[in-house]
């Protein structure tokens, strides 16, 4: 298990580095404990992103703030998602190796550097899901508005995941 891990970070050290965490991110206006999941290669709920720790499941608490979302980690670097990089905000029923109830996972797509991912979130209280999921869906761009472009890259860097 060690071995195939290992081999995952090498065939995945081409993935960009994490956004910084702001200096500046100011008081969240959403804060919400739970658990960070994974992060996986967006609509592939099976391949697991193992670089920059994105492959490691922690207690977390995720704050939402004007330019974009924390996800502060226990044991585990933050994780912060840019505001300009989120492209959808969802809910799934599981993604690599964690399943639960229908739609109990928070799930946010968002581009780091070239690549399109899937972030999962619990929260750990149900009630709070739902909340959750309005605000984070606020911080999209309107309907109409334009995303950031996929570019090829995506496509050769999941090629190369999967051999």
């Amino acid at each position: 298990m060690w071995w195939g891990w290992r081999n995952k970070l090498k065939r995945q050290g081409g993935i960009a580095e994490l956004p910084p965490v702001p200096d500046d991110a100011g008081p969240a206006s959403l804060s919400v404990p739970g658990q960070y999941v994974t992060t996986t290669s967006e609509g592939d709920w099976l391949d697991r992103i193992a670089v920059h720790g994105l492959g490691l499941r922690t207690k977390a608490v995720l704050g939402i703030h004007a330019g974009g979302i924390l996800i502060a980690r226990s044991g585990a670097a933050d994780v912060f998602i840019p505001r300009d990089a989120l492209t959808e905000i969802g809910t799934q029923s599981g993604m690599a190796g964690k399943f639960v109830e229908k739609d109990g996972l928070v799930v946010m797509t968002w581009r780091l550097g070239t690549l399109s991912v899937d972030t999962g979130f619990r929260t750990t209280a149900a009630e709070a899901k739902r909340p959750l999921v309005r605000a984070l869906q606020e911080l999209l761009p309107p309907d109409g508005a334009e995303l950031p472009e996929t570019s090829s890259a995506d496509a050769d860097i999941k090629k190369e995941q999967s051999e």
